[in-house]
């Protein structure tokens, strides 16, 4: 994986973004690894709204559908 200075990273940083290879690229700060730039995979983002209108939710989505009582005691 490349490593790059982030004073260099933050000079070219639209040109490194534009030629990031599927590895990634490792941003680093006096020689320590700061942040890990990898493209984004475009096909999880086609998942998102893939299953609108073909899954029906009954009920509460937040709840369990049991009723409980905090301030009851047992």
């Amino acid at each position: 994986m490349k490593t790059i200075g982030a004073a260099k990273f933050k000079e070219q940083c639209l040109a490194l973004l534009d030629r990031l290879d599927p590895e990634g690229l490792v941003v680093t700060k006096h020689g320590k690894p700061v942040a890990r730039i990898v493209p984004y995979d475009q096909q999880c983002a086609d998942l998102i709204g893939s299953l609108q209108h073909k899954i029906k939710v009954r009920g509460g989505i937040l709840t369990t559908g049991l009723r409980w009582d905090a301030d009851a005691q047992s």
